[in-house]
């Protein structure tokens, strides 16, 4: 399981909003590192701790991703971790990996090596050595001085996921609760959780960390990402295509809309020919297969579903890819029912399913000249097309 903590208010940041939840390339930044743990194959389920002050925040920057219920943070980021820690607890995962929401460029094999890591120590934590010489000031001084030269040799740069063995870093952050209640805060606040292990006594191994998996801290850094992935994407697209024939019925459903009409579609499911043609180019630009394989018609829980379901599942996929729904584009084929008075609707419809601006959506209709099984009035046909904005590389800049 992943833990990921996005709990703080970001005051140092600046912005209307904490760093966590800005924007970067159209997505909240803890959008970006929900999904990257969120589809990683490895990983069962990810919860994250929060200021309950920024529910809605948050699920906006959850939405489309299959996540565990939120938990309260506390007056620290050690607090914060112990407690999203307690609410796994009753899950009893075997590993946890505990993740900055502000660290959107986490990548696979780093993942993969620090859970490899776990198979013979209680922690592990991507790291990199320090390259730099480091200085230390004089204390007061303005301007500062240097007051000497501090060797590098075996220091590292500690990074996110740290992961542990569940069971070990639950009794550390135990212990270190008790201790605070015990000791001054400034003497027991540890800045990461395997600091709160080593005080514990575990070992904690050091693993291959990336200079991708940088953290948010600055609006420079925000920057810094979002030039990244504007370089960074490439622009998939998708086609759909469905039909469905007329059946008895006086209503039907056409991109999530219930249009009166003297007969309704035939189908597994609610048959809504627009949603289905557009779920399939989502599916075509992911490589994702068709809806078919997602939803069979042969599986009786799909039927008469709601095709709303169908749009939301490859929504969730897109955003487990850490991508974005740049447009689509839905035209309906039949000589009646009349489109017109119903696409404002249709539009903002397709918007709220996908999570998009209704400017994102496309929704128009055309005839066939009374030609053909739609203009002899046998039924409806739908074409899409859909274009969404993948991640080029998974690990952000400088990927090693």
């Amino acid at each position: 399981m992943a833990l990921v903590v996005a709990a703080g208010r970001g005051t140092r940041f600046g912005g209307e909003v904490p760093k966590q939840y800005a924007d970067l390339a159209g997505r909240p930044l803890l959008s970006h590192s929900l999904a990257r743990l969120a589809r990683h194959p490895a990983v069962a389920a990810v919860g994250a701790v929060i200021d309950l002050d920024h529910r809605a925040l948050y699920e906006a920057a959850g939405a489309g991703l299959d996540l565990l219920p939120a938990v309260a943070g506390g007056a620290s980021r050690q607090d914060s971790v112990r407690l999203g820690l307690e609410s796994l607890a009753p899950l009893a995962p075997a590993r946890v990996l505990i993740h900055d929401g502000a660290r959107p460029f986490v990548s696979d094999d780093v993942i993969d090596r620090v859970l490899a890591a776990l198979d013979d120590a209680p922690g592990a934590i991507a790291a990199l050595p320090l390259a730099d010489t480091l200085k230390r000031a004089n204390d007061g001084a303005i301007p500062e001085t240097v007051a000497a030269t501090v060797p590098r040799d075996g220091l590292w740069r500690a990074q996110t996921p740290q992961g542990f063995r569940f069971a070990d870093i639950l009794a550390a952050h135990r212990q270190a609760h008790r201790q605070a209640h015990r000791q001054a805060a400034s003497q027991t606040d540890l800045t990461d959780d395997a600091a709160v292990a080593e005080r514990a006594g575990l070992a904690v191994r050091l693993v291959a960390g990336s200079p991708a998996n940088f953290k948010v801290t600055t609006p420079a850094d925000l920057e810094r990402a979002a030039h990244w992935l504007a370089g960074g994407e490439e622009i998939r697209t998708g086609f759909g295509f469905d039909v469905h024939r007329f059946c008895a019925g006086a209503e039907l459903r056409l991109c999530g809309v219930a249009v009166p009409h003297d007969f309704a579609l035939a189908g597994h499911s609610d048959a809504d020919v627009g949603l289905h043609a557009l779920v399939d180019s989502i599916l075509g630009a992911l490589g994702a297969g068709d809806i078919g394989e997602h939803f069979p018609p042969s599986d009786p829980q799909w039927r008469g579903a709601d095709s709303a379901r169908f749009a939301a599942h490859a929504r969730a996929l897109v955003a487990a890819r850490a991508g974005r729904i740049v447009n689509v584009d839905v035209t309906l084929i039949c000589e009646r029912p009349k489109i017109g008075p119903h696409r404002a609707a249709m539009t903002a419809r397709v918007a709220d399913l996908l999570g998009v601006e209704p400017e994102r959506v496309n929704v128009k209709a055309t005839t066939t000249e009374r030609l053909g099984f739609t203009g002899r009035g046998e039924g409806i046909a739908a074409q899409a097309t859909a274009t969404l904005a993948l991640p080029r590389a998974q690990g952000g800049p400088g990927h090693v």
